[in-house]
C-alpha cells in the first residue's frame, strides 16, 4: 500500500539544500519517491507502506537541517 506523508523542513536556502535532503531521504528503506519544495520547506515522502517519521527525521538532520513540529 503506497504511502504519502509530509514534513516542513527548516533552514533550506538553496537547490544544493534541496539535493541534500532528497539525496539522504531517498536513502531511507521503503521509500519511492522525494519531494522537496524549498520556498515552502515541504518534504514530500512516497513510500510502499508506512515509515517510522523518526526515519525520516534523522535522514533530514542527517543532512544538516531540522524538521519543524509536526
Amino acid at each position: 500500500m503506497s504511502t504519502t506523508s509530509t514534513y516542513t523542513v527548516k533552514g533550506m536556502t538553496c537547490g544544493h539544500c534541496v539535493s541534500s535532503v532528497k539525496e539522504e531521504v531517498t536513502e531511507v528503506t521503503g521509500v519511492a519517491n522525494v519531494e522537496v519544495d524549498l520556498a515552502t520547506g515541504l518534504l514530500t515522502v512516497d513510500s510502499d507502506g508506512p515509515i517510522d517519521p523518526a526515519k525520516i527525521i534523522s535522514a533530514v538532520e542527517e543532512a544538516g537541517y531540522e524538521v519543524a513540529n509536526q
